[in-house]
């Protein structure tokens, strides 16, 4: 292994892949291909030569082009600069933004149907506003980094070097504004910068202490820390609220239960499930950074049967289903449970200590589908079939897609 390293060989590009890449192969071994689009041609250089089954490569030129490419929204992530010094984090801008949603539709579909054994074709849904800016303006949290010299930039895509750009156009207008790019921040290492619904854009470097930062969705407020976390498109809290409330069926809903949002956050999700069933609604928010479950608590104050608890979920859980009465189980199986993972997705414990409570009903809101497919399965396997599910798209000119999956036991 090494001797193609460094070379350049032109491929076929046959399918879209899961990470922002796409498939080729050469000499019948598969090349994960960046920056191209499932259709064309391309000249690449081969960056990872190391495993038998398959390598990594970056396009270099475009020899016959889809006629879904277009110039990169960024030109700091153009084809036109050498792939090492292109900017992570808009992998899909050279892609019309429509066929975006149409390859993470796939990746979506594929995934369930491989992994899960499901069948399910949700179309990607367009955040309102979205195609009017073209996909562009929707940041309000971008990290960057600091180099040896003090530059301030995003790092390379698929590196930790430090790419220096003129302009942030995913951001919102009035972060792109405030960032400041042509700065020295020698000394720091990164440089956090944010834009939330009130207060203004902010700066977070180094050991400063957090602020309390106000977030809103409608007309409600969430109360937070400025290095917690929050949904990073302007829309995409408002969104998700609606479709986790559209996902819950009020046949199934039992205000009584013993209903849970687990991964809760700032309690988000359990404030969607009471704004739509009644302030009475009895639901425990379950999140592992303490600072977060405090602001749920302040968020979640005007709910009666609202509770918010620190702990880690799987512990968490474990603790619930092995020292439940009767009683509890049986409020446990009349409950809805929602969860919001992180990118690495519930995971089979977590799943398999939730299916042991037996809840009527299952709201998964996801942000990888491969990990949420892998879950699907392992839900499957425990007795929960994946009803439906929803695709948003809230990261436009990226690979990313959200999803939000309704189980019921079968």
């Amino acid at each position: 292994m090494g001797e193609w390293l460094g070379q350049m060989i032109e491929v076929d590009v046959t399918n879209i892949a899961h990470g922002g890449v796409s498939v080729a192969r050469h000499d019948g071994r598969v090349v994960f291909v960046s920056d191209a689009i499932p259709g064309e041609r391309v000249l690449v250089r081969i960056t990872d030569d190391k495993k038998k089954s398959f390598w990594r490569a970056e396009t270099v030129k475009v020899v016959t082009a889809s006629k879904h490419r277009k110039d990169h929204v960024w030109s700091a992530a153009s084809i036109d600069r050498d792939p090492d010094n292109r900017a992570g984090g808009a992998e899909f801008g050279h892609i019309e933004l429509s066929h975006q949603r149409t390859l993470k539709a796939q990746i979506l579909r594929e995934s369930l149907e491989r992994m899960a054994k499901v069948t399910h074709a949700p179309v990607v849904e367009v955040v309102p506003g979205d195609d009017e800016r073209n996909g562009l303006g929707w940041r309000t949290r971008v990290s960057l980094h600091v180099n040896d010299a003090g530059n301030l930039g995003p790092f390379a895509a698929r590196s930790h070097r430090v790419i220096s750009v003129r302009d942030l156009p995913l951001a919102t207008p009035e972060l792109s504004a405030a960032a400041p790019l042509d700065q020295n921040f020698a000394g720091f290492e990164r440089v956090d910068v944010l834009n939330p619904s009130s207060g203004g854009v902010r700066l977070i470097m180094g050991k400063q202490k957090p602020q309390v930062i106000t977030e809103l969705v409608g007309e409600r407020e969430f109360s937070l820390l400025d290095s917690g976390f929050w949904q990073v498109h302007h829309g995409a809290a408002e969104v998700l609220t609606a479709a986790v409330q559209d996902a819950i069926d009020p046949e199934l809903f039992d205000p009584a239960a013993s209903n849970l949002d687990l991964y809760g956050g700032v309690g988000l999700f359990a404030a969607a499930v009471g704004d739509k069933f009644g302030p009475a609604t009895k639901i425990t928010t379950v999140e592992a950074e303490s600072s977060a479950t405090d602001h749920a608590a302040q968020n979640l104050s005007e709910w009666l049967g609202a509770r918010a608890e620190t702990g880690r979920v799987d512990r968490w859980l474990r603790q619930l289903v092995t020292g439940a009465s009767a009683t509890e189980r049986a409020r446990l199986e009349r409950a809805t449970v929602v969860l919001d993972p992180p990118r690495s997705g519930a995971g089979r414990e977590v799943v398999e200590l939730l299916a042991s409570a037996a809840p009527a009903h299952v709201v998964y809101v996801a942000c990888d589908p491969v990990a949420f497919a892998r879950d699907v399965a392992f839900f499957a396997e425990k007795g929960y079939t994946l009803r439906a599910v929803r695709a948003f798209d809230l990261f436009p000119h990226t690979h990313h897609v959200e999803a939000v999956g309704t189980f019921t036991r079968d």
